[in-house]
C-alpha cells in the first residue's frame, strides 16, 4: 500500500461514517499521512481528526476513535492506534508494507513526481553574474540550489521557466571593453578596471577574430573590444554551467531593455497605476506606500535611467511573458533588494506574497581552494570542478539551508569514505547496483516472483517506511524551496538500506542453495532503493553511479 492509497483509504473511511450518520462533518479532498519518527509509533500516522473535530463537533479523540474502528477493517491494515490528543498512528501488515517495493520499481524515474504544484507557472533566476569575468565561489551556491530548485518544482508539477539576468549594461562593461583593449595593445590595466590573465585571453580571442582591432579609433575599438570580449566571457559562462550540469532555458540581456525603450514604458506602465511622481527634474517610484524604506529614483533628472528602472522594467518583462510567480535567488549582498522588488511588485498592481518571491543565499567559504591562476582574485567555479568535482560540490552545497552560512572542507569532500555525505549516498546507489549484477549471476530474476508478505523483517519495514515517505519529501521540498529536504532524505534511506544489507542476503548463500521468492522479491526491493536513490540524486543535479 502507497502513503497515496492509504490517504485514499482514511477518506474512505471518513466518508463511510459521514454516510452512515456517525459523522457530520465535510470530507477534505485530501488527507495526509506522513511518517512517524519514532518506527515504534507505527508505519504510518495522520492528524486528521484533530483537523476535522472543530467542524465535526466531537474531541479529537473521540472522533479518531471512531475513524480507527473503521480502518482497521482496511485491507493491508495491521494495526490503528489512537495517540497523543487524537492523532491516528497505523501499522500495515508485511504484505500491504512490501507491495510499495514493486510499485516503485514500476513507476521508475517518475516515483516522487506529484501535482502538488500543478498550475503555478513560474519563472526561477538565479546567479545572474556581471559577464565580465569567470563564475566563482561566490556564484556557486545558487548555482547548485537554483537549479535543484527548479527540478524540484518540475517533479511537483508547476511548469518552470530558468532564467539568467545577463548584466550587460552599464559602466562595468565600459571598465570591461577598456580592460581587454589595454590588455590587446600591451597597456597596464586601466583604473578601476578588471585585472587578471583572463582578461589577456580575451584580449587575444578578440585579435584573432578582428586582427585590425588595433588598427581602429579609439571609440571603434572600444565598441569592438566590447562585443567580441563579452560574447568570449558569456560563452565561458555558459561551458562552465554545463560542466557544472547547469542550464537556463532563458538568457536575458539587460541591455535588451534599454534598446527596446523598456524603461520608458515600465515608466510610463507604473505612472498609469499611480505610484509614479515627478521631483526635481527626477522620476520617482513611490516605494514608501509599499513598506520600501525610501522611494526610489527611476529617472535622474539627466534624464539617465537607474538600475532600479531596469530592475521595474525588467520584473514588468517577466510579467509580460506570463509568469504569475517570480522567485529571485540572489547573494548576500542583496538584502536590501527584496523590500524594493516586493514594493515593484505592489505598484505593478500584483500581490507581493503571491506574485514575487526573494531568496538571499548566504557566504560559502571553502577550505583548502586556491585563487584562480587566471583570475588572480577570486576561486574559479571551474578550478573547484576540477579539484572536488561536480557532484561533490553540488549535493555539499544542496545538503544546507540556503540561508545558513555554510564553511566546508575541499579535502574532506574529496574523500571516498562514510563521513562524506555525497559518497556515502552515492555508494548505496553503486552497491544496489552491485546487487542486482551479483544477483543476475546467481540466476535471481525479478520476473520469476514475488510474494510481499516475506518481507517481514524489521529493516525491511524501516526500508519500506522511508521509500514510501519519498514522494511527500519531494512535494514539501519544492513547496518551501528547500533542496535540503531531499539530501538529508537520501542520507536516511542510504543508511536504512546499509543497515537492510547488512541483514538480509539477496543471493543465495551457498551454490546449492535454491533461489526462492525471498530472493526475488529481495530484489525487487533492491531496485526499489535503487531507483529512489537515483531519482533523489538526480533532482539534486547530482549522478548516481553504478560503480565506485
Amino acid at each position: 500500500m502507497t502513503p497515496e492509497e492509504l490517504s485514499a483509504a482514511i477518506r474512505g473511511a471518513l466518508q463511510a461514517a459521514v454516510d452512515s450518520g456517525d459523522l457530520s462533518v465535510a470530507v477534505p479532498d485530501e488527507v495526509r499521512v506522513e511518517r512517524p519518527k519514532n518506527r515504534d509509533h507505527g508505519d504510518w500516522s495522520t492528524n486528521v481528526a484533530l483537523q476535522l473535530a472543530k467542524g465535526a463537533g466531537m474531541p479529537p479523540r473521540d472522533l479518531a476513535t471512531a475513524l480507527s474502528t473503521r480502518l482497521g477493517d482496511v485491507p493491508g491494515v495491521k494495526a490503528v492506534e489512537v495517540a497523543g490528543p487524537g492523532f491516528l498512528n497505523i501499522t500495515l501488515d508485511a504484505a500491504s508494507a512490501g507491495e510499495l517495493a514493486r510499485s516503485v520499481v514500476e513507476a521508475g524515474a517518475a516515483y516522487g513526481r506529484n501535482d502538488s504544484e500543478a498550475g503555478h507557472v513560474i519563472n526561477v533566476e538565479y546567479i545572474s553574474a556581471n559577464p565580465t569575468g569567470p563564475l566563482h565561489l561566490g556564484h556557486t551556491r545558487w548555482a547548485a540550489l537554483g537549479d535543484a530548485m527548479a527540478r524540484l518544482l518540475r517533479a511537483s508539477g508547476a511548469t518552470v521557466t530558468t532564467e539568467y539576468y545577463i548584466n550587460d549594461a552599464g559602466a562595468q562593461m565600459d571598465k570591461f571593453a577598456a580592460s581587454v583593449l589595454a590588455s590587446a595593445k600591451g597597456e597596464p590595466t586601466p583604473e578601476g578596471g578588471y585585472p587578471g590573465a583572463y582578461v589577456d585571453d580575451l584580449a587575444a580571442t578578440a585579435l584573432k577574430q578582428r586582427p585590425d582591432l588595433l588598427a581602429m579609433d579609439d571609440a571603434e575599438g572600444l565598441a569592438e573590444a566590447r562585443t567580441l570580449a563579452y560574447a568570449a566571457q558569456l560563452q565561458d559562462i555558459k561551458d562552465v554551467l554545463a560542466d557544472f550540469g547547469v542550464h537556463f532555458d532563458v538568457w536575458f540581456s539587460e541591455k535588451s531593455l534599454h534598446d527596446a525603450a523598456a524603461v520608458e514604458d515600465a515608466v510610463a506602465r507604473l505612472r498609469e497605476q499611480g505610484h509614479v511622481f515627478d521631483d526635481q527634474g527626477a522620476v520617482w517610484l513611490r516605494t514608501t506606500d509599499f513598506a520600501d524604506d525610501k522611494d526610489r529614483v527611476l529617472i535622474r533628472a539627466n534624464g539617465e535611467p537607474t538600475y532600479f528602472a531596469a530592475d521595474a522594467a525588467y520584473y514588468l518583462s517577466k510579467k509580460d511573458r506570463g509568469f504569475d510567480e517570480k522567485i529571485y535567488l540572489l547573494g548576500a549582498d542583496h538584502h536590501g533588494y527584496i523590500n524594493r522588488l516586493k514594493a515593484i511588485a505592489a505598484c505593478a498592481g500584483d500581490d507581493p506574497e503571491h506574485n514575487i518571491e526573494v531568496r538571499i543565499g548566504q557566504l560559502v567559504d571553502l577550505n583548502g581552494a586556491r585563487l584562480s591562476k587566471r583570475a588572480g582574485n577570486i576561486i574559479e567555479l571551474r578550478d573547484l570542478i576540477s579539484w572536488i568535482g561536480s557532484d561533490a560540490i553540488r549535493y555539499s552545497l544542496a545538503r544546507y539551508p540556503a540561508d545558513s552560512p555554510l564553511s566546508l572542507d575541499g579535502e574532506e569532500l574529496r574523500k571516498q569514505t562514510n563521513d562524506n555525505p555525497v559518497f556515502y549516498v552515492q555508494y548505496a546507489h553503486a552497491r544496489t547496483a552491485n546487487v542486482a549484477r551479483l544477483a543476475a549471476e546467481d540466476g535471481v530474476d525479478r520476473a520469476d516472483g514475488f510474494d510481499a508478505s516475506l518481507l517481514s523483517d524489521p529493516t525491511e519495514a524501516a526500508l519500506l517506511a522511508v521509500l514510501g515517505d519519498f514522494p511527500r519529501v519531494v512535494a514539501q521540498a519544492a513547496h518551501l524551496r528547500e533542496p535540503h529536504r531531499v539530501a538529508r532524505y537520501l542520507e536516511e534511506l542510504a543508511a536504512r538500506f546499509h543497515k537492510w544489507y547488512d541483514t538480509c542476503r539477496v543471493r543465495p548463500m551457498t551454490a546449492d542453495e535454491e533461489v526462492t521468492d525471498l530472493h526475488r522479491t529481495r530484489l525487487w526491493l533492491n531496485d526499489a532503493t535503487r531507483q529512489v536513490l537515483a531519482n533523489g540524486l538526480d533532482l539534486l543535479g547530482v549522478s548516481a553511479p553504478e560503480r565506485m
